[in-house]
């Protein structure tokens, strides 16, 4: 095998660290969520004064403008580096085509540490008009790289999911897909709406 070139090493670790950014950060919107879950579940766009226009005496409204404030700048951050780790899954790619078309062996990227998170494993194959699903901007054919904690790496079955939506009810899940050769993070809060189930859509393996 030829020796992979600097180059790419550098590309490959630097995807990783952003990879591992992304996951820090959805952590801690996650911790702050359950904040906002504790203060009687307010959310991000509950009121946060009574019906008299002063601050809530049932909440602790110090933390929940913090937790909110927190959550949006996450949320600015994690944006930025969903965009940078599209762009830098395009140059690896990029790289591995190059690497091709010299008959040089490529770069061996199922077996690169982290790209299994890149990777889809379910289908949107319908989404509801006013559901969750729909709310959240989900779409069909949208590739699902990431649901929740569950990515190609540890997925089994659609169960898994099923699984997870169940315990995730009124909580925001971060669902990533590819669309359009770009990569989403979108929220999805599986919750009780006019039609049937918590989500509104179909979810289907990846054969």
């Amino acid at each position: 095998m030829v020796k992979m070139t600097l180059s790419t090493e550098v590309m490959r670790e630097n995807l990783l660290t952003l990879i591992k950014k992304k996951d820090d950060i959805e952590k801690e919107i996650s911790s702050l969520n359950e904040i906002l879950k504790s203060q009687k579940n307010v959310g991000m766009n509950e009121p946060l004064i009574d019906k008299d226009d002063y601050p809530r005496g049932d909440i602790d409204v110090y933390k929940v403008r913090s937790a909110r404030q927190k959550i949006i700048c996450l949320q600015n951050d994690h944006k930025n580096l969903m965009k940078e780790i599209e762009e830098g899954l395009f140059s690896l790619h990029a790289k591995e085509k190059v690497r091709q078309e010299t008959t040089v062996e490529a770069v061996d990227l199922d077996n690169f540490q982290g790209m299994n998170q890149l990777k889809p494993f379910v289908k949107i194959d319908r989404v509801d008009t006013g559901s969750p699903s729909h709310t959240a901007e989900l779409k069909v054919g949208d590739l699902v790289i990431r649901f929740g904690s569950i990515t190609k790496s540890n997925f089994r079955n659609i169960k898994d999911i099923g699984e997870l939506v169940q315990n995730s009810v009124g909580k925001t899940i971060v669902v990533e897909v590819m669309r359009d050769s770009k990569l989403l993070s979108l929220s999805l809060k599986p919750q009780s709406w006019s039609g049937q189930g918590v989500l509104g859509c179909s979810i289907v393996p990846i054969k």
